[in-house]
C-alpha cells in the first residue's frame, strides 16, 4: 500500500458550534448517559462544542489532540513530530491524567494511569458525533482524571437513510489514512446498523517513528415511541515505533532534529550507529457499549449503559548495559575469571486489562427546574508483567518465557451525584451539583523495579488504599439580555493519586490524594454575527503531585505532594462573520501558574563520580511545568458554495519543563499555522459529494518543541548545576491531501 504524510492540526475554536445532520434521527440517542454529565448554555461553567462537521475538516489521520489544539486553553503533543502515534492533550497546562475523558458517558481513562492512549483507538474522530471540552472542574462525571479539565465525546448519530462514505488521504513522511463508512438507514421503522473501518500507517516525522493503525466502529440502534437502544462495539490495534525519549540540543546538533536514540544497540567501527527494528509498541484494545434510554414521561427521562473494556498488548526494548539481577539473571564468569554483572537485553513488558462497569441517571425537567440524578460503578483488573526475550553473550539457563515482575492492579469506583439548574427568574438561574465518589484501589506482586537496598530482588507491591470525597460545585447563571449571558461558580474536586505515584514513590511513604478549588466567572456577549466572551478562572489546589527532583530509594524520580500551587487566567474569545462567507474566530489564554515555596532535591557528584549528599533548593514561588503563560489561536476561514479555505495559526508562549525555574529547562515560545483548501463537488453521477482538500501543516517551516523533559545535578557544589532536557521535535513544513466521497 503506498504510503504518504503527515498530519492534520487545527480545529475549530471560538463559538460553541454543534451541527446535528439532517438525515440522523432526532430521538437524542446521542445523548443516552451523555446528558448527566453535559454542559449546556445555562451551566455556569466553561465549555466550548466541537462538531463533526469541524472535526471533518482537520481529519486526515491526526489524533484527537490534534484536532482540537485550536480550542481556548489547549495544547497538543506529538512523540512522532506529525500528530500521530503517541499523542496527548494539555488544557490550561493540565496535564493528560488530570483530563476526564469520556466517550457516550463511559470513561475512556485508564483506570490506573490515569491517562488516554489515543494510539488506542486511532481514528475514533470519524465516528465521533460532537466533543465537548470543559475547562475547570465542570460537571460531575464518571472514571478518574477529572480534575481541571473534562472532554466529553459523544459517538455518531445513527441515520435514517442509507449511506457509504470513502475517505482517503496521503502526504508527507508516506502518512496514509482510508476510512470506509456505511449505514443501513432506518428499517422497518425500528433498526439502523452503521459500521467503520480505518487503517493509517506513518513513517512519522521522527527517524523511524513508524505507525501501523487499525481500528473498526460498529453500532446497532433500536428505536420505538418512548425508548432508545444503542449497541456499540469498537476498537483498534496498534503497532508504534518508540519515539519518546526526545532528543537533546547536542544530540540534535550531531545527528539532526529527526534523531531518535530508542532502540539505540551500538556505534561501529564507521561511526554508524545501529538500532533495534523490534522497539515497538504492540497494543489492541476493544470497547463494548450498551446505551438506553427511555422516557418515562413529558418529565421524567430514563438513561442507563452497560460498559466493558478488554485491552491487551505490551512494548518491547533493547536496554544496553543494564544490571543482570535487576532482570532475575544471574550474573555468569568468562573463562579468563571475569565476572560479568551487565549486558546487553531485550526486555518485554506487558499488560492485560479487564474494565467494566454501568451507570444510570435519571432526568426530571419542568419549566423551572432541570435536575439529575446519576450513579456509576466500575471495575478495573489490570495484570502487569515482564520477561527478558534476550542477552548478549549469556552464561546460563535463559528462558524467554520466565518473568522477572508481576502485579496486579484493582480498582473499584463508584459515584453518585445529584445535580440541578432552577430557573429564580426567567432570566436568572441557580445550580447545584453534588457528588459523592469512593475508591478502593489495591497493587499486589512484584514491581518492575529491583530492590537494591537489600538485594531481596523486585521490590515488593502490597497498596491497599481506600479514598471516599465530596465533591460540591455551585453557580448562578444570568441572561441578562438576549445577547448576553454572564455566570459564575465554584467548585471542589479531588483525585486520587495514579499507579506510577505509588510504584516510582518511596518504599515507605504513600502518596496523599490532591485536592482543587476552582473559581469560574465569564461575560459571553453573542448575536448572529458576532461573539465576544471571557472567563475568569482561579485553580487553588492542596497537596498537588509533581516532580520534585527527590529520589526514591532505588533512584526513581518521585512525584511529590506540594502544599499549595495555583492557576489563574483569563480565556478570551471572539468570533465574526464577515461578508462574502469570511469568518474570523480567535481566543486567547492569559495566566499565571505558580507553585508557591517549592522545594527541590538536587543531587550531586564530585568529579570522580562518587556520590555527594543531596541537597534541597528552596526557591520560593516557582511556575509549574509545561504551563505557558500564554496561549492564542486565530483561524479566518472563506466558505462559498462548495469552496472552503482557512488559515489557522496558534502561538504557545515559553515555558519550563520542570518546576525548578531553571533556565536551561525552557521551552522555548513558537507559532505556527496550517492552511486547508477544499471544494466540493454535488451530485456527480451516483455520488452525492465528492470533496477534494489539501493541506499545508506548519506553512512557514517553524522549527520547534512543544514538549520534553528536563533534570538537573550538582558538580561538586550545589551552585554548580548541570542541567539535562530532551525536546519532542515537531514536523516542519509537510502536506495531505484527501479525498470524500460520499453515496
Amino acid at each position: 500500500m503506498k504510503r504518504f504524510t503527515s498530519i492534520a492540526a487545527a480545529l475549530i475554536a471560538g463559538l460553541p458550534n454543534v451541527v446535528a445532520q439532517s438525515d440522523s434521527l432526532n430521538v437524542e440517542l446521542g445523548e443516552a448517559t451523555v446528558i448527566a454529565t453535559r454542559a449546556t448554555q445555562t451551566t455556569p461553567i466553561a465549555f466550548t462544542n466541537v462538531s463533526a462537521k469541524e472535526l471533518s475538516r482537520s481529519n486526515f489521520g491526526a489524533d484527537i489532540p490534534t484536532l482540537l489544539s485550536t480550542t481556548p486553553s489547549c495544547i497538543s503533543t506529538s512523540d512522532a513530530g506529525a500528530g500521530i502515534g503517541y499523542s496527548s492533550l494539555r488544557i490550561r497546562g493540565v496535564d493528560a491524567t488530570r483530563i476526564n475523558v469520556t466517550i457516550n458517558g463511559i470513561p475512556l481513562n485508564d483506570a490506573e494511569s490515569h491517562n488516554v492512549f489515543w494510539v488506542n483507538t486511532p481514528d475514533l474522530a470519524s465516528s465521533v458525533n460532537d466533543i465537548q471540552v470543559q475547562r475547570g472542574v465542570g460537571t460531575s462525571t464518571n472514571g478518574s482524571g477529572a480534575f481541571g479539565a473534562s472532554l466529553g465525546m459523544q459517538t455518531s448519530a445513527c441515520r435514517t437513510r442509507p449511506y457509504t462514505e470513502v475517505q482517503l488521504s496521503g502526504g508527507s513522511y508516506n502518512t496514509h489514512k482510508e476510512t470506509l463508512n456505511l449505514g443501513t438507514g432506518l428499517i422497518n421503522k425500528h433498526w439502523t446498523f452503521d459500521a467503520r473501518l480505518s487503517n493509517i500507517g506513518t513513517d512519522g516525522y521522527i527517524d523511524r517513528a513508524e505507525a501501523d493503525l487499525y481500528s473498526y466502529y460498529t453500532q446497532a440502534g433500536y428505536f420505538a415511541d418512548a425508548t432508545a437502544l444503542r449497541l456499540i462495539v469498537f476498537g483498534g490495534k496498534e503497532r508504534t515505533y518508540h519515539a519518546w525519549n526526545y532528543a537533546s540540543r547536542e544530540e540534535m546538533e550531531q545527528y539532526g532534529r529527526r534523531y531518535n536514540s530508542c532502540g539505540y544497540m551500538y556505534t561501529d567501527d564507521n561511526g554508524v550507529q545501529h538500532f533495534y527494528d523490534d522497539q515497538i509498541d504492540n497494543y489492541e484494545q476493544t470497547h463494548y457499549q450498551l446505551l438506553g434510554q427511555h422516557q418515562l414521561s413529558k418529565l421524567w427521562k430514563l438513561n442507563a449503559a452497560l460498559h466493558y473494556t478488554r485491552g491487551k498488548g505490551y512494548y518491547q526494548e533493547y536496554k544496553t548495559d543494564r544490571k543482570l539481577v535487576e532482570y532475575g539473571l544471574t550474573p555468569y564468569t568468562l573463562a579468563d575469571g571475569t565476572l560479568v554483572k551487565k549486558s546487553d537485553l531485550i526486555r518485554r513488558k506487558s499488560l492485560d486489562n479487564d474494565f467494566g462497569g454501568g451507570n444510570v441517571s435519571i432526568n426530571y425537567r419542568d419549566n423551572r427546574l432541570n435536575a439529575t440524578l446519576g450513579a456509576a460503578a466500575s471495575r478495573y483488573v489490570g495484570n502487569h508483567f515482564g520477561h527478558v526475550l534476550w542477552t548478549k553473550n549469556y552464561l546460563g539457563a535463559l528462558d524467554p518465557n520466565t518473568e522477572y515482575y508481576r502485579s496486579q492492579g484493582r480498582k473499584t469506583d463508584a459515584n453518585i451525584f445529584l445535580k440541578g439548574e432552577y430557573a429564580l427568574l426567567p432570566s436568572l438561574s441557580a445550580y447545584a451539583d453534588l457528588q459523592i465518589r469512593h475508591i478502593d484501589y489495591r497493587i499486589a506482586g512484584t514491581n518492575d523495579k529491583y530492590n537494591s537496598l537489600d538485594a531481596s530482588g523486585m521490590q515488593r507491591l502490597d497498596i491497599n488504599e481506600q479514598f471516599d470525597f465530596f465533591n460540591p460545585k455551585v453557580g448562578l447563571n444570568w441572561n441578562a439580555t438576549k445577547a448576553l449571558r454572564l455566570f459564575a461558580s465554584a467548585s471542589i474536586a479531588h483525585k486520587e493519586p495514579t499507579r506510577n505515584n505509588y510504584t516510582d514513590g518511596y518504599f515507605t511513604q504513600l502518596p496523599r490524594a490532591e485536592k482543587l478549588v476552582d473559581y469560574e466567572a465569564g461575560a459571553h456577549y453573542t448575536t448572529e454575527h458576532f461573539h465576544l466572551g471571557a472567563n475568569l478562572y482561579f485553580m487553588d489546589y492542596t497537596d498537588q503531585l509533581v516532580l520534585t527532583g527527590a529520589l526514591n530509594e532505588i533512584g526513581e524520580p518521585v512525584s511529590a505532594n506540594v502544599k499549595d500551587s495555583y492557576r489563574m487566567g483569563v480565556e478570551l474569545q471572539t468570533a465574526v462573520k464577515l461578508p462574502f462567507g469570511l469568518k474570523w474566530e480567535a481566543n486567547a489564554t492569559l495566566s499565571k501558574n505558580r507553585i508557591r515555596n517549592f522545594s527541590e532535591t538536587l543531587y550531586g557528584y564530585d568529579a570522580d563520580w562518587n556520590e555527594l549528599p543531596a541537597q534541597t533548593i528552596e526557591h520560593g514561588n516557582t511556575h509549574i511545568a509545561f504551563s505557558p503563560s500564554l496561549i492564542a489561536s486565530q483561524q479566518l476561514s472563506y466558505e462559498y458554495k462548495g469552496f472552503f479555505a482557512r488559515l489557522s495559526t496558534q502561538y504557545v508562549g515559553e515555558q519550563y519543563m520542570s518546576n525548578a525555574d531553571v533556565a536551561a529547562h525552557k521551552l522555548e515560545d513558537y507559532c505556527i499555522s496550517n492552511l486547508d483548501l477544499a471544494y466540493t463537488f454535488r451530485q456527480l453521477g451516483s455520488v452525492e459529494s465528492a470533496t477534494i482538500g489539501f493541506r499545508v501543516n506548519n506553512l512557514f517551516n517553524k522549527a520547534y518543541e512543544n514538549n520534553g523533559w528536563a533534570s538537573s545535578e550538582y558538580l561538586n557544589t550545589p551552585d554548580n548545576r548541570v542541567s539535562y532536557t530532551g525536546y519532542a521535535a515537531q514536523a516542519r513544513t509537510n502536506f495531505m491531501a484527501h479525498l470524500t466521497l460520499k453515496f
